[in-house]
C-alpha cells in the first residue's frame, strides 16, 4: 500500500512541475508591482492555473496519507 502512494506521489509531483514550467513566465513577482499592467487570465492560460493549485492540493492530501499509512 506504502509502494502504491509513493508511485502515485511521483506521478503528482512530475505532473505538478510540468504544469509550473507551462505558465507562463511573465507573471508573478518577476512582473513589479506597476497596477496599469494587471491584466485577467484567460482560456488555456487560465485553465493551466487553475489544475496547478488543484494538481498541488492533491498532492499535499496523498503526502500526508503517505506519512500516515504504515
Amino acid at each position: 500500500m506504502k509502494t502504491t502512494f509513493l508511485i502515485l506521489e511521483l506521478l503528482i509531483a512530475m505532473a505538478l512541475i510540468g504544469l509550473i514550467l507551462l505558465q507562463n513566465g511573465k507573471g508573478g513577482l518577476s512582473s513589479g508591482v506597476s497596477s496599469d499592467t494587471y491584466r485577467t487570465k484567460r482560456g488555456a492560460e487560465k485553465v493551466i492555473f487553475i489544475a496547478t493549485i488543484v494538481t498541488g492540493v492533491i498532492f499535499l492530501f496523498v503526502s500526508i496519507v503517505n506519512l500516515l499509512v504504515a
